[in-house]
């Protein structure tokens, strides 16, 4: 009888600090393979260059269209690029006239 209790107290004993060590191990599993963890980080770089790729693109085209924008306000607008967006959206080309579209 005083085996089987001691091998009882052994039992219980070591519950407690063998759940603790799952814990810490599920809690650096999850640390490492998780969606956050270390092995996600090289998808989160690329994620990153592709995004900063996309914004300097976005960028450029943000600074065109300030330009644009720019060349047309009312207080001075630029005569060569006010004549092409008349002849270009109201269809008044003269007959000898080549439009050569930009983009």
């Amino acid at each position: 009888m005083a085996h089987k209790e001691k091998i009882g107290g052994l039992i219980k004993a070591a519950l407690g600090p063998g759940f603790a060590l799952l814990t810490l191990l599920a809690i650096a599993g999850y640390a490492i393979l998780g969606p956050t963890g270390i092995l996600a980080w090289g998808e989160y770089r690329t994620a990153l260059d592709e995004r900063g790729t996309q914004l300097a693109s976005l960028e450029a085209d943000r600074d065109a269209l300030k330009n644009r924008v720019k060349l047309l306000d009312p207080a001075g607008a630029d005569p060569d690029l006010t004549g092409e967006l008349i002849r270009k959206e109201l269809n008044v080309a003269h007959p000898d006239e080549i439009v050569v579209p930009l983009k």
